[in-house]
């Protein structure tokens, strides 16, 4: 059985042995995966899932500024995107902190703006191929420059991740706590207004640099849904939030691989390929996983049984 199934094997994963092409797209999706899906985790239990689409379209104006000045320069983009993401995410801040509105409404309605002005200013200056190419990435097509920055940008991730570890989980747990924890220390009511903020900001601006790092490969439209969907599907495999994270990060490499695969096989986009095996593992995690329909629909017979 192994000398039949060998050659299919061999067959399968030729690509990546092949075409440094291929090699340079997985290894900007695994890294990715390390870095993108367990901010996912945490965008799904602080009841923030849109959060990471509205800022994934707030880049945009920031990378169509960066296309005019530089063209197709990543360098100039990924800067751009930064500091778009993170004005938008800032001003949703201030505008919740000082309106009545919620930072939810707020940042609904600037990020609609920031998306219809982002597409009109690369429609204008630029052609429909960069526009597609813009929103929808391509995978296959990224260079050592690309590579770099992803690699970069997840590693930096990883570890400012790992540093505010503790404070993330109080702040999305126990705000109250972390914030009573500020307010005992020296900094008085100065350190209870900005000790939770900062944790929040902080937080926000690694999921705005990942989602910059991944419009490269998935597009600004495509970027966000390797950070939410193995998120998603891990909630539904485990309660507890390690378990979560590893899940999230496994679910994504593997969508991202598989996807690599189907779309150089069968000549498909790459970024909504790798995007629709996500949503494959993830209606996959609906039916069997433990918090899926078929266990719950097993255990309820026979409860009444």
């Amino acid at each position: 059985m192994d000398a039949l199934l060998q050659p299919v094997w061999d067959s399968l994963f030729l690509p990546f042995a092949e075409y440094a092409f291929m090699r340079r797209a997985l290894v900007a999706t695994l890294a990715l995966s390390l870095s993108a899906a367990p901010l996912g985790v945490f965008l799904t239990l602080r009841r923030m899932s849109l959060l990471g689409d509205a800022l994934s379209h707030a880049v945009l104006p920031g990378v169509a500024v960066g296309f005019m000045v530089s063209g197709l320069s990543l360098t100039a983009m990924a800067l751009g995107g930064v500091v778009a993401g993170m004005l938008v995410a800032g001003i949703a801040g201030v505008v919740s902190r000082f309106t009545t509105l919620k930072e939810d409404a707020s940042l609904a309605a600037i990020y609609l703006v920031a998306l219809a002005l982002g597409v009109t200013l690369i429609s204008r200056n630029g052609t429909q191929v960069d526009l597609l190419h813009i929103l929808f990435g391509s995978a296959l097509g990224v260079d050592n420059a690309g590579l770099l920055l992803v690699a970069g940008v997840a590693t930096v991730s990883v570890v400012m991740l790992a540093a505010m570890y503790r404070g993330l989980v109080l702040e999305t747990f126990d705000p109250v706590f972390l914030s009573a924890n500020y307010s005992g220390g020296r900094g008085g009511k100065l350190a209870k207004f900005f000790g939770p903020w900062v944790w929040h900001q902080g937080f926000l601006m690694l999921v705005v640099v990942n989602l910059v790092a991944g419009f490269q490969t998935l597009g600004t439209l495509m970027a966000v849904g390797l950070m939410m969907l193995p998120a998603v599907s891990a909630r539904l495999w485990h309660d507890a939030l390690p378990a979560q994270l590893i899940n999230a990060s496994t679910q994504a490499a593997l969508a991202g691989t598989a996807g690599l695969l189907l779309s150089y096989h069968f000549d498909t986009p790459s970024g909504p390929t790798i995007i629709g095996c996500a949503g494959a593992l993830y209606f996959a995690s609906l039916l069997v996983a433990p918090g899926g329909w078929l266990p719950r629909l097993w255990t309820t017979r026979h409860r009444v049984a």
